[in-house]
């Protein structure tokens, strides 16, 4: 399974970061340059560390569904556009990290571009750029022998309960399932937070449970699962 973060959140550098650290857990943290910026040192540190610094496209463009994307809304953009998006945060993360994102995640879990007949799927856009892509707000985990890298299903743990969590690793575990959960805020008191006493608890979870769990970054299980399907 595979715990991911979206945004570089203040909070995730502040609370969740030293709490994977804490139990040995490596995650992926899907960034954008305003937030990578805000906390360089601690992304360093953690890149440096074995985690996994993705790519969310450098102005986290959704649907103007959102009124807060209104103005940088899905439904304006052209594949050029969102490709340039795209590629403006990998040389920022490049730039400042030393190393270039190799998986990246949709904002939202949107993954169009345009509206009507215009509409057009940026999925290719990111299958030629990156190992693997992964969406949200899913609610299925992925089946190694038929997923869509490029498109992974990704499973929210925001606001989730340790029960919950441990749940969805048995059940993928069970389904012999590539579980991705992700998440935003840790520990603050905000909308889309996962509780710092959940993650602790759930990573020791998953420590004690490392005979039979294998916790992989993105970037590892999708490369892992690249090689098996190659002749």
């Amino acid at each position: 399974m595979s715990l991911t973060f979206d945004d570089a959140r203040l909070s995730q550098a502040d609370t969740a970061l030293p709490i994977l650290d804490g139990h040995g857990v490596r995650g992926t943290f899907y960034v954008s340059p305003p937030g990578l910026d805000a906390r360089l040192d601690a992304w360093k540190r953690a890149a440096a560390s074995g985690h996994e610094i993705g790519n969310h496209t450098g102005t986290h463009p959704c649907s103007g569904n959102f009124p807060w994307s209104r103005a940088n809304a899905l439904e304006d953009y052209t594949l050029e556009r969102i490709e340039a998006d795209i590629e403006a945060a990998s040389a920022h993360i490049e730039k400042t990290l030393g190393s270039r994102p190799v998986t990246f995640a949709y904002p939202c879990g949107q993954k169009f571009v345009g509206r009507g007949r215009g509409r057009q799927s940026y999925v290719p856009v990111v299958a030629g750029r990156f190992v693997a892509g992964r969406g949200a707000f899913d609610e299925v985990p992925n089946d190694p022998l038929f997923c869509d890298l490029a498109a992974l299903a990704g499973i929210d743990a925001d606001g989730a309960s340790l029960r919950r969590l441990e749940a969805a690793v048995e059940t993928a575990l069970i389904q012999g399932a590539w579980l991705i959960l992700f998440a935003h805020e840790v520990g603050t008191p905000r909308r889309q937070t996962l509780s710092a006493k959940v993650l602790d608890q759930f990573c020791r979870y998953l420590t004690l449970s490392q005979d039979r769990i294998w916790v992989g970054t993105v970037a590892q299980v999708a490369s892992y699962i690249m090689r098996q399907r190659t002749p």
